[in-house]
């Protein structure tokens, strides 16, 4: 099948776009008027080319994902604020709206067994918000390798129980939900668990594809992310079922966070306030802001012409407010300041005035490629992770490092706004929501440093980015898949498109959805394209793939 978006149904995605338009532009009037109310920016946001329904779970790996919790909007820095300690950034915080499921889930697909493990989570008649994690207990059937995992086996990964609570900015309005999760013992502490087969850890996330027709961009991000040497959130597929109704595939996976089995940076100390010490480790986010999280404004505007303004806000994701000292993001945040200064100084490729003192540069140049590759309408600008190791003893080291990767729905083509939609784009040169920070497009300018991008992605290209790794990696996911994205569409029947649409027949939600993209069936306010089927799903994405890697080496290996 080929990617082509001449052929795709212009006239419904022009009507809905138009729709959307509209609703879009009552969304920033009421703003515009009453700020007073959205404390953060809202998400994504764009031209609302409806239509196409991707969505679907990943496969048998690695995986990602961020976090957040709730629906509507969801990350717009607001206006104002002066960066310091204890500063929320503009308008205090992000806008949020509680959101909760009920323990009655309504199921359409008698679930017996799966080829995939089986998580049975009950939560006892709770309903499950966004507010704060409730009690609930979990069972993991996972018999092993080519056998079959029957929803009335006994439980073999896990069974104990845990903290949940609902994720996400508007994902947490579509029917499928995501969850954070925290393994606990009897007594209601967080204890660590190997999760199937990997490495233990208290904070896990459920991660709902349902924007994902493919049911693996998240899962090939990180697995790229991996393969190209850095760490990055491993995941696994399994199907779910919540207080006995099925819920569809489901992807487990990893959090970001400090530890020697996730990303292994060093744990600072509150008292660590001065010399090496103070230099690391920091964990630091580019995305919405939570109210309950530590940030500072960037000192360089942003690239792009977003209704989000310019203004880039960086969150210190860790350590987390109540542990961080005044010296350790006094420290941080002037780092950041030198490190973006040096980028956009006259001497920025001088080897001992510029961005390498401040940059580990290979870690750069490997997340330039990998956002470029995938076409992320929110890469570069949302859920953009940055990590700072402590100095050596002998004062090398210590620089900042980009990734890990997470968030990646929305990328490899599937969805139409933020330039997504045109093959030619580049992410770096931003777009119309969240401002792109000027570091990327910067460093795009710089010969040594593309030089250095040009031969790590020819060396790429013959391995991990090939084709025909790429599309064996996808096709074995897919097959992984075969039998259980049959239930999972059967009971989110409106992703697939399996019917012709009247025009305009669109519904509307109650709220823009922006950033969120679900797909199929009219549902779809950011979608590409739309698919009547799971192999359709998996033809567009390698054709999508192929179409992207060529206009890259059109580029990169000249």
């Amino acid at each position: 099948m080929s990617y082509d978006t001449k052929t795709m149904k212009k006239s419904k995605c022009i009507k809905r776009a138009a729709i959307t338009g509209i609703a879009l532009g009552i969304a920033i009037a009421v703003f515009a008027q009453f700020p007073q109310f959205f404390g953060r920016q809202m998400p994504g946001g764009g031209r609302g080319f409806p239509g196409m329904g991707h969505q679907m779970p990943g496969g048998p790996g690695h995986g990602q994902m961020p976090e957040g919790a709730m629906p509507g909007f969801g990350g717009m820095p607001g206006f104002g604020g002066t960066p310091g300690f204890g500063d929320m950034g503009d308008m205090g915080g992000m806008f949020q709206m509680n959101a909760s499921e009920g323990p009655e889930l309504k199921s359409k697909v008698d679930f017996k067994s799966s080829n995939l493990p089986i998580i049975k989570i009950d939560t006892k008649g709770q309903s499950i918000t966004t507010n704060g994690k409730i009690t609930a207990t979990m069972q993991i059937i996972d018999n092993g390798s080519d056998k079959r995992n029957n929803i009335s086996d006994k439980a073999t990964g896990y069974d104990g129980q845990i903290g949940i609570k609902l994720r996400g900015n508007s994902s947490v309005s579509f029917e499928q939900k995501r969850y954070t999760i925290e393994t606990r013992g009897e007594s209601g502490k967080d204890i660590d668990v190997s999760l199937l087969g990997m490495p233990a850890e208290s904070d896990w996330v459920l991660l709902a594809p349902y924007n994902d027709i493919s049911m693996l961009r998240d899962i090939l991000a990180f697995s790229l992310w991996n393969q190209m040497g850095h760490w990055g959130p491993h995941t696994r597929l399994c199907e779910l079922t919540m207080n006995g109704s099925y819920r569809g595939v489901y992807i487990l996976a990893e959090t970001i966070k400090r530890s020697p089995n996730r990303l292994d940076i060093a744990k600072l100390r509150k008292d660590d306030v001065s010399g090496r010490e103070v230099t690391g480790g920091y964990i630091l986010r580019i995305d919405a802001v939570d109210g309950d999280e530590l940030t500072f404004r960037s000192t360089v505007r942003g690239v792009g012409n977003g209704m989000m303004g310019q203004n880039v806000t960086w969150t210190v994701y860790s350590p987390k407010k109540e542990k961080i000292a005044e010296e350790q993001l006094t420290y941080i945040q002037d780092y950041i300041g030198q490190t973006e200064k040096s980028i956009q100084n006259s001497s920025y490729s001088d080897k001992d005035k510029g961005y390498a003192k401040y940059i580990n540069i290979p870690s750069f140049v490997d997340y330039f490629i990998h956002t470029e590759v995938s076409l992320n309408a929110d890469g570069l600008k949302r859920s953009a992770y940055f990590h700072k190791k402590k100095q050596n003893e002998d004062g090398t080291g210590g620089k900042l490092n980009a990734g890990p990767v997470w968030d990646y729905n929305l990328a490899f083509g599937n969805c139409s706004f933020c330039n997504a939609g045109n093959i030619k784009a580049w992410v770096y040169d931003g777009c119309e929501t969240n401002p792109t920070p000027a570091m990327w497009k910067r460093l795009s300018q710089d010969p040594g440093f593309m030089a250095l991008v040009k031969e790590r992605y020819s060396e790429l290209r013959k391995g991990i980015l090939s084709n025909e790794s790429l599309f064996k990696f996808i096709d074995d996911y897919a097959e992984l898949l075969s039998e259980a994205q049959e239930r999972h569409f059967t009971q989110f029947s409106d992703l697939l498109q399996t019917e012709p649409q009247e025009e305009g027949s669109a519904a509307m939600p109650w709220f823009m959805p922006m950033g969120g993209g679900m797909g199929g069936n009219g549902l779809g306010w950011f979608s590409a394209y739309t698919v009547s089927s799971y192999q359709e799903e998996i033809a567009t994405l390698k054709q999508w793939l192929s179409d992207r890697l060529a206009f890259l080496d059109a580029n990169w290996l000249r």
